[in-house]
């Protein structure tokens, strides 16, 4: 029993202790994803995802997934690989809180 709540403990003070998300932060390492996905996320090539107004917690998620692999593209693998726990909360702060751009049909 003592064992379970020392882990709890430990468990629950690291996730306190995780830094926040920092959109402003976010904004300045998105300069580097411009290229492909647009300087606010609205990608213009239908080659590249818009990335603004996904959710926040999917954004994180596919960063993680190209930093370990678990997701398949050397491009992004190679973006993502260098990129700090707190970079990847920042960028993905970002992304999400930019307004996402739709397409209408043409007829």
């Amino acid at each position: 029993m003592k064992a379970m709540l020392l882990t709890l403990s430990v468990t629950l003070f690291f996730n306190i202790a995780q830094a926040e998300s920092n959109p402003a932060a976010g904004e300045k390492l998105a300069q580097q994803c411009a290229s492909c996905h647009g300087p606010d996320g609205n990608s213009t090539s239908p080659t590249y995802p818009k990335l603004a107004g996904q959710h926040e917690d999917y954004l994180a998620q596919a960063l993680h997934d190209y930093k370990s692999g678990a997701r398949e593209n050397p491009v992004m693998a190679g973006m993502a690989g260098p990129l700090s726990e707190q970079d990847i909360e920042d960028l993905a702060a970002y992304f999400s809180q930019q307004q996402g751009l739709s397409q209408p049909e043409l007829d």
